[in-house]
């Protein structure tokens, strides 16, 4: 600094040219006074953007907007929320991307600006517990119908339902809750093949190890609350595609739902995004040490879900579409049941017992009374979904792997 900075001055003169300035009212001058800026702003960490509205020059400059494009109300665009579609649009190789309030949000506008009554869908099973409530329930009563394959079945098994008014098909890779993985390749061939669309989930994996779009899928979505935030202290949601009138769509869709992300969130989920491949690059390596483990605790453990196993039955095709590592989700089964997983649960210091994943925390959870509870599915459609009593789910953090390991290993002598 020097002795030649001067105060910032306020535009209220320039703003206010045809009133007498010793006459304007407190109440006008603290409302319309705003800073002359010195020169142009460009902080390091996009700014957060509260405003709800914002100023135009004339009706027509407000049209023009509305058709080519700018900013006039937060619902429809906002600089924040736009920093955080420019990264994940990167980071997706996307022609772009749009923020949501949640992640349900993102899947539940993808899916309404899509499906009208009469389509169907064909989806895995299991998938995340609120695709599954949205599709089974609310999408029902449109008259909108799923048929649902197990996940991990052939490309072929999934032909075979195709009919006539199939629109969507819609899948995860990595599956929640059993690790289930699809192969992207020939499910995007698929949709190409027939018109479908095709839908992944993809918040098991992160843009940074795996990238959707590049296999031929035409939308992405992400929970952000999980591992693009990776601190559990936002919600929100994202979805990705290359084509210019599904973006345009779903936009639309979001300003008339009004399921924008909040500018606040956004600038948590912008910072989440900064250190992505570098906590997920730490997630895997935890992941797969923890999965090697539990894998060798057959006196215990039955099974154990991960892509980054060999005895995993995707593994293969994991190793072609998952780079730098297999994620930070592991599942595994009790060979005693809900006993023995309620025992392994709540046993552990370390790793909290929680739903959600993701964050930099380990998180454990029972899918059969938790996620896939009562609440959301009954007995008849676990079963189906291969949702077992003895099934539990492990969102492995970034914490040091000697103590997680150590953690898991007195919980089990307790089973």
């Amino acid at each position: 600094m020097s002795s030649h900075w001067t105060p910032i001055e306020a535009d209220l003169a320039d703003k206010l040219r045809d009133f007498k300035l010793s006459q304007i009212g407190e109440n006008t001058k603290a409302i319309c006074t705003k800073p002359k800026l010195k020169s142009v702003v460009k902080p390091v960490v996009p700014a957060i953007c509260h405003s709800s509205t914002f100023e135009i020059e004339s009706v027509e400059d407000y049209l023009k907007i509305l058709k080519e494009d700018g900013y006039i109300y937060s619902r429809l665009g906002n600089p924040t929320c736009q920093a955080v579609e420019a990264t994940v649009s990167a980071l997706e190789e996307a022609y772009g991307s749009l923020t949501f309030n949640t992640g349900m949000a993102a899947i539940s506008s993808i899916l309404i600006s899509i499906l009208k009554s009469g389509d169907h869908v064909i989806c895995q099973n299991p998938v995340y517990s609120g695709t599954y409530k949205f599709l089974s329930t609310y999408l029902s009563r449109l008259n909108v119908t799923t048929t649902y394959i197990p996940a991990g079945s052939p490309i072929e098994v999934w032909a075979a339902e195709i009919k006539p008014e199939t629109k969507v098909l819609y899948g995860e890779t990595p599956c929640n809750p059993d690790m289930a993985v699809l192969d992207l390749k020939r499910f995007g061939e698929l949709g190409k093949k027939h018109q479908i669309i095709t839908i992944i989930d993809s918040t098991f994996a992160s843009p940074t190890i795996t990238k959707p779009l590049n296999y031929g899928i035409d939308i992405v979505v992400h929970s952000a609350t999980k591992y693009m935030g990776g601190h559990s202290d936002l919600m929100g949601g994202v979805a990705a595609t290359n084509s210019q009138a599904l973006w345009s769509e779903l936009q639309i869709t979001r300003s008339e739902l009004g399921s924008n992300l909040s500018p606040h969130e956004a600038a948590l989920l912008l910072r989440g995004l900064k250190t992505l491949p570098i906590r997920m690059k730490r997630h895997s390596d935890n992941a797969l040490s923890i999965a090697r483990y539990l894998e060798s605790r057959k006196d215990k453990i039955s099974r154990v879900f991960y892509p980054g196993l060999q005895s995993h039955p995707g593994h293969e095709i994991a190793k072609q579409q998952m780079k730098d590592g297999y994620g930070g989700m592991v599942s595994f089964e009790m060979k005693n049941g809900l006993e023995g997983a309620r025992a392994m649960v709540e046993s552990l210091k370390v790793i909290n017992l929680g739903v959600s994943l993701g964050g930099v925390d380990s998180l454990i959870s029972h899918p059969a009374s938790m996620t896939h509870g009562p609440m959301i599915m009954d007995d008849e459609e676990r079963k189906k979904a291969r949702i077992t009593s003895g099934l539990i789910r492990l969102s492995v953090g970034l914490e040091d792997e000697e103590d997680l390991l150590e953690d898991l290993r007195m919980a089990l002598e307790k089973v």
